[in-house]
């Protein structure tokens, strides 16, 4: 019952009108005025922010905000991956036998995530995490590791919540919810998915490197709101390392996996 009723709340106002009206708020001069009883509601660390609180100029733009380079050091072992968010660690294991992999005791049809069967075969019995951003993380993407863009894409148009509320009693919404799909090639020919998904009324999921090539840790984008990310591995090709677990925090640029 709770399910239902939840699922039926977010559909009534999850429309373009709403996200429009959350968007051209969090953009407005106006909502400049929040930006530090948002940072302190959050615990936000400001000292690690690359500008000072009165250069920002919305909300909109201290949500998407640069760190000081320092603050986010990348592990330089060119056999690590490094995690590509400042998150907490949702879920993790291994892709089941019909393609599934399972979070919050829900499974998830790779075929949906991935959109075909074709692409989602190549991560059978692979492995998966997922990165969970909440208000208060930085909320720019960076490359886990060195690699080369084979192909990317966008799925699905709505973004319904992905927080523990969204993630236990919404329809889904990692593999539903509006996603970009950036398939990458590591080193020896290895194949990982790279999934950007968006929450909570806004889509926006803005690239800001365009290139094929891919360096670990600089940035790749950047998520407009509330998201997640969810990384695919192709069979025995990574090992995740001990700092992997469930509800660990983990920043952007701290070692999770090894190649094998």
């Amino acid at each position: 019952m709770k399910e239902k009723i939840y699922q039926r709340l977010i559909e009534l106002t999850n429309g373009q009108t709403s996200s429009n009206i959350l968007m051209k708020f969090a953009k407005s001069g106006y909502s400049k005025k929040f930006i530090r009883s948002y940072s302190k509601l959050y615990g936000i660390n400001i000292e690690e922010v690359s500008k000072k609180m009165e250069q920002f100029q919305s909300l909109h733009d201290f949500f998407t905000r640069e760190l000081k380079m320092e603050v986010r050091p990348i592990d330089e072992n060119p056999t690590i991956l490094v995690s590509p968010v400042d998150a907490k660690l949702e879920a993790f294991g291994q892709i089941k036998d019909q393609l599934i992999l399972t979070v919050k005791e829900k499974p998830y049809s790779l075929v949906d995530l991935l959109g075909s069967e074709q692409a989602a075969k190549r991560y059978d019995k692979g492995q998966y995490i997922v990165f969970y951003l909440s208000p208060a993380d930085y909320h720019r993407m960076h490359s886990p590791v060195d690699a080369y863009v084979e192909k990317q894409y966008i799925l699905g148009k709505k973004s319904f919540p992905v927080n523990q509320v969204g993630l236990e009693y919404g329809k889904k919404p990692i593999s539903h919810n509006y996603r970009m799909v950036s398939e990458l090639v590591y080193g020896d020919n290895k194949h990982a998915a790279f999934i950007k998904v968006g929450a909570t009324f806004v889509n926006s999921i803005v690239l800001t490197n365009t290139l094929k090539e891919w360096k670990r840790g600089e940035e790749v984008g950047y998520f407009s709101f509330g998201s997640t990310v969810v990384m695919l591995f192709e069979s025995e090709t990574v090992a995740f390392l001990e700092n992997v677990k469930q509800g660990q925090a983990i920043r952007m640029g701290e070692a999770f996996a090894v190649m094998v």
